[in-house]
């Protein structure tokens, strides 16, 4: 028995369902065992996407305003049970409670998102060149989109995919990450709490599976799943890219991040030291979207590192600890591996640092895996800091002119997020135009992104878009309409004779 049982079975009364010796679901908060499951056989995956097909036929002849009344109720129960799921993620993932509510938060905002979405979904009218003829582009849906989620975010990213999936007509198939299955499990069932009382949400509309890399594959390279939106690593995203490819379906791949701030000598340190901080040490350093990099500009970078310097111990001697508790504001890392790639990015990197801050462990009787965020001074941008490492490390580099911090910034090969802190618009505006990212903030950090937005990024990132904006056209076909509404022959285009 663990001390969280509770917390578990609140939101996961059916456990027994799920229960084998397949995998062991352990809490980073003190390394205690939450669940064994079993992974779902390929038998039972075959079926779970057959149902999903189904399910897609049925739910696409659903009104989307309808479609979206769904989502809506989802939003309003997802409110209901925000602190106990919460508390889950907390649990499971081990970033701080107030980031586990923001989570939730994010998930019942895409919600709102979507529905005011299931009543636009706008295609376009397009002039013709002929005589009595219209044009239209129209959106339909896709088919079953499968989601691979990540650990660090175990709830928020499907339902980035599923709430817009709902409206646009698709249905869904769930394979979270091995360390974090029980959140998926209370979000689905939360969600069968709507399906039940939704007589048009036909059976199979939205499904999970638990699976390792094996099962995972099974789903991947199912052409019956038009789109698979997978979240995670490079490595993984390097895997499923190609083989989704190969069988001509789309990907929709969110991947990894050496996300970077440049500083100007115009910048506002009350504004940006707060930001690197969140930033940097942010859900223990454990986000696609944390600061990785720092670029300070030669004539400030000695008062820059100070501060943070300062604000790094202070954090180290009392703001790491049990991430349930509310003046913790750095939990674990996930596990051993995490603060083992830590320890060895820290080996690495010792022949070039001028300084290094932090970086050991903490708590080491605690049974998690709790590091002491690190900050390294450099004296330039070296390639070993070009490979992302999932932890609180940060790099302070200086930099003499910003085409020169551009430069760097750019040279690595992910391209999700980045910002500049600076007070000259003329320095944001080179910024903006500038950075190879997916996201280019301006006086505000690299994390902490809002779902009315676009969230992705370029190169090795992956070059994916979910959340806001138009990311919705990832989960429609497109379809151009000609009509001729014409009595006599319809003229050809491009102005083609062609009489018999």
């Amino acid at each position: 028995m663990s001390q969280f049982d509770s917390v578990v079975t609140k939101l996961i009364p059916n456990l027994a369902e799920f229960q084998g010796n397949d995998l062991t679901v352990t809490t980073p908060i003190d390394g205690s065992t939450l669940a064994t499951l079993r992974f779902n056989t390929p038998e039972e995956i075959e079926a779970i996407i057959a149902k999903s097909q189904a399910a897609f036929h049925a739910w696409r002849e659903v009104p989307a305003p309808r479609r979206g009344e769904l989502v809506r109720l989802l939003g309003n129960k997802l409110r209901e049970y925000k602190e106990d799921l919460s508390q889950l993620v907390t649990l499971e993932c081990g970033k701080i409670i107030e980031e586990g509510r923001g989570e939730v938060q994010e998930m019942i905002d895409i919600c709102d998102f979507a529905v005011g979405l299931s009543r636009q979904l706008y295609g376009l009218t397009i002039q013709s060149e002929r005589p009595n003829h219209t044009m239209q582009e129209n959106w339909l849906p896709l088919g079953p989109v499968g989601i691979i989620s990540a650990f660090n975010f175990p709830v928020a990213v499907w339902s980035w995919n599923a709430a817009l999936a709902f409206v646009c007509g698709d249905s869904t198939i769930w394979k979270p990450s091995e360390k974090t299955p029980l959140t998926a499990i209370a979000v689905q069932n939360i969600l069968n709490e709507v399906l039940k009382d939704f007589p048009e949400a036909p059976e199979g509309l939205s499904q999970i599976f638990i699976g390792d890399a094996k099962g995972g594959n099974q789903m991947v390279e199912d052409h019956r799943i038009p789109l698979i939106s997978a979240t995670g690593s490079t490595r993984m995203g390097s895997i499923v890219g190609p083989k989704v490819a190969a069988r001509f379906g789309r990907s929709l791949l969110e991947l990894g991040g050496n996300n970077a701030i440049i500083v100007t000598p115009s910048a506002d340190l009350a504004v940006a030291i707060p930001s690197i901080l969140f930033g940097s040490v942010g859900t223990a350093g454990q986000r696609c979207t944390t600061t990785r990099r720092v670029f300070v500009h030669e004539s400030i970078i000695d008062k820059v590192f100070e501060t943070l310097k300062s604000a790094y111990l202070q954090i180290g001697s009392s703001k790491v600890g049990n991430p349930l508790e509310s003046s913790t504001l750095v939990g674990p890392v996930i596990d051993q591996e995490a603060f083992d790639n830590m320890q060895s990015a820290i080996e690495r990197i010792k022949p070039h640092a001028q300084e290094i801050v932090g970086g050991l462990q903490l708590l080491a009787d605690s049974g998690g895996y709790y590091a002491h965020p690190c900050l390294v001074r450099l004296s330039d941008h070296p390639e070993v800091i070009h490979t992302e490492t999932f932890a609180p490390l940060t790099y302070l580099i200086p930099y003499s002119d910003l085409a020169d911090a551009m430069t760097m910034h750019n040279s690595v090969p992910q391209g999700l997020s980045s910002a500049i802190m600076t007070t000259d618009v003329r320095e944001a505006e080179f910024f903006k135009r500038h950075s190879d990212c997916g996201i280019a903030n301006v006086n505000i950090g690299t994390s902490g992104a809002e779902i009315g937005g676009a969230f992705g990024g370029e190169k090795e990132t992956g070059g994916g878009r979910e959340s806001g904006s138009d990311s919705w056209k990832f989960y429609m076909r497109r379809q151009t309409s000609t009509t001729y509404f014409g009595q006599d022959r319809p003229a050809l285009a491009q102005g083609i004779t062609f009489d018999v």
